[in-house]
């Protein structure tokens, strides 16, 4: 199997720590195809950022999605999710969605990630996947995801006191949330009182699970002219 893993910021940084971790967990089981996007931000956190990096994704999808058995929308937060869905013709699993839906199935859940304009993004994500009666919490920290990548030390403390915070707003688990926290719930599962799920190896299960189903492709929208676009995307959107 081949998985088309696409980081829709543009840090380089980011995408080899998450395509690290993902090729670790994964062994021989599959081919991952790791992509950073051509433009947008160095870190999504905020709305303006979000929906460049659903361009960019999609831009990734058309330019390097050939041959592939699933893509792997690799940021929390799943910026351009639905759109890529619509123009892929094999799955695609957004890290946000994959990681709520398995707290969900456990009860109520919380959520730490890094920068505090996700907190009122995050909700609105969650009440999209009919989910919000299960969401216990959302506990935003000062660090982004990026910071948290270089310096992952120094945020260990901060995340677990975020996590403390879950737990006593009533969450059954908490999804450590973000690419730049990949590999840390076992550096913090020693500090909190509360089972952890990463979101990067909870993208990666559902991924691979996708990938071996390979359901019914989604119904492909009209062919749509466009202007300005890159000329990969050009001809996915032109496609009938």
């Amino acid at each position: 199997m081949r998985i088309l893993l696409i980081n829709p910021n543009t840090s380089q940084a980011v995408t080899d720590l998450v395509a690290g971790h993902v090729r670790r967990q994964i062994g021989d089981r599959a081919e991952i195809r790791a992509v950073t996007v051509r433009f947008g931000a160095r870190y999504i956190a905020s709305r303006a950022a979000s929906v460049i990096a659903g361009h960019a994704a999609l831009d990734a999808l058309a330019e390097h999605g050939d041959d592939c058995d699933a893509v792997y929308l690799a940021c929390f937060g799943d910026p351009g999710l639905l759109a890529l869905r619509e123009l892929s013709p094999v799955p695609v699993i957004g890290m946000a969605e994959a990681a709520c839906r398995e707290a969900a199935a456990a009860g109520r859940f919380g959520i730490v990630t890094g920068g505090a304009a996700w907190a009122p993004m995050l909700r609105e994500f969650v009440s999209s996947l009919g989910l919000p009666d299960r969401l216990a919490a959302i506990t935003t920290v000062r660090p982004t995801g990026g910071d948290i990548a270089e310096d992952p030390d120094r945020a260990l403390g901060i995340l677990a006191e975020a996590c403390q915070k879950c737990r006593a707003a009533g969450s059954d688990t908490v999804i450590l949330g973000g690419a730049g926290l990949a590999g840390l719930t076992e550096r913090l599962a020693p500090l909190v009182r509360i089972p952890l799920i990463c979101s990067v190896e909870a993208g990666t299960r559902a991924v691979l699970a996708a990938a071996a189903s390979r359901g019914a492709p989604a119904l492909r929208p009209s062919p749509m002219e466009s202007i300005g676009l890159a000329p990969a995307l050009t001809r996915r959107l032109a496609a009938p």
